[in-house]
């Protein structure tokens, strides 16, 4: 089940939070309970991509980008992602998520997710959104407008290019 209350907790924190810059990061505290766990008693491969949400929206809230995007009737939803899992999260560790937008394109935003426990990553995502209107997708320019803000994208990283890039290459629909 998608975690309501512990998103409207995360959402309630961080209205006490300062804004944030486009390109700013959100830090937050988590903890990996019972229901999060897969067959080997660890944070579940899944699970982690949608307690990824838990950073992603306050990051929004912080920024400014739910305000237009209520006034606008648009939405944001998740166009492509890369995700590394380098070390296990056990049940009640707490770990810290670190949410941020590296850039956009004429199309999409590109967000930076990493999970940290004990100073140490334990994943990290890369994450493709598209803002969603009623005539399709809505160029991130046009969100950026309506936040008051004309600022260019910084540029992406090389990793991010190639995975860009990359994915270009992947045949849609798949091929059987």
């Amino acid at each position: 089940m998608y975690p309501f209350i512990r998103m409207a907790y995360a959402m309630a924190k961080c209205r006490k939070s300062p804004p944030l810059p486009v390109t700013g990061t959100h830090v937050s505290q988590h903890i990996c309970w019972p229901w999060d766990l897969d067959l080997w008693v660890e944070l579940n491969n899944g699970r982690t991509l949608t307690l990824y949400d838990l950073g992603r929206i306050p990051l929004a809230m912080r920024t400014g980008l739910i305000g237009p995007l209520r006034a606008n009737r648009w939405g944001i939803t998740v166009a492509g992602s890369s995700v590394r899992y380098r070390r296990r999260v056990r049940m009640f560790e707490r770990f810290e998520m670190r949410s941020r937008c590296l850039g956009w394109d004429a199309k999409f935003l590109y967000m930076d997710q990493s999970m940290w426990r004990n100073g140490e990553c334990t994943s990290q995502v890369l994450i493709r959104s598209a803002f969603t209107g009623a005539d399709g997708i809505v160029a991130p320019a046009a969100v950026l407008a309506a936040m008051g803000s004309n600022e260019q994208s910084p540029p992406l990283p090389d990793w991010v290019q190639a995975w860009i890039s990359a994915d270009a290459e992947r045949p849609w629909p798949p091929q059987f």
